[in-house]
């Protein structure tokens, strides 16, 4: 059985991790390394647990997380699709079971809210925690007179939770943000087709997708 520590001891995988994230150095973009596929990798397994899923789909879960982001070592468009063909190869040389192969594999493919859809309960937790990962830390840009829309919104968030209560079946994403840097029309601009994935993702996993920024509720 190929596992979450098989897949991070990989050399190949932090490989293509590494240089993923320095092609998205060269390109501008905020962090998307080990700081991000770990927190993507334990959000997603970690809500399936809580909804009481098995073991091993979480386990799936987690292995999707940490791979979902190697395509952008070939481009940073189509990133998902590349992504998977490469995750195929990978675990499929490990000796992953096809069955579980395809699971990793759709869910990787499906995590780019240009193309994604929460096509399994793997797909779902992947797109809630990858979308909900925004954060001040994740801005590498040090030059604030320079910063993107991107760069903005992420470093005038303050606080960033994703709360999952199975009792009111809802997960909400709740944001502190610091409106002298980004209006909170910033985030919405920038972030409202993940959002409405994330409400999509939600209800794949029979919850509610809630948005509070500020302390008010927004979705």
């Amino acid at each position: 059985m190929v596992t979450y520590e098989t897949v991070l001891k990989n050399k190949d995988v932090k490989t293509y991790i590494e240089k993923a994230d320095e092609t998205l150095i060269a390109l501008g973009y905020t962090e998307h390394s080990y700081a991000h596929v770990g927190k993507a990798s334990k959000m997603a397994g970690d809500m399936l647990i809580a909804l009481g899923y098995p073991e091993r789909t979480a386990e799936l879960a987690r292995i999707a997380g940490h791979m979902h982001d190697i395509g952008n070592v070939v481009n940073r468009i189509d990133h998902a699709q590349s992504g998977a063909v490469m995750a195929f190869r990978l675990l499929d040389k490990m000796g992953m079971d096809a069955d579980e192969l395809a699971t990793v594999v759709t869910a990787i493919g499906h995590h780019d809210e240009s193309t994604a859809f929460p096509v399994n309960e793997v797909a779902a937790a992947l797109i809630l925690a990858d979308k909900s990962d925004v954060r001040r830390s994740r801005v590498r840009n040090t030059d604030r007179a320079n910063f993107d829309i991107h760069d903005r919104v992420n470093y005038a968030v303050e606080k960033s939770e994703l709360t999952l209560s199975r009792q009111e079946r809802t997960i909400t994403l709740d944001l502190d943000i610091d409106s002298s840097i980004s209006a909170v029309m910033d985030y919405f601009e920038i972030f409202l087709g993940r959002m409405i994935l994330c409400r999509r993702a939600a209800n794949h996993l029979g919850l509610k997708f809630r948005l509070v920024i500020n302390g008010v509720a927004l979705l």
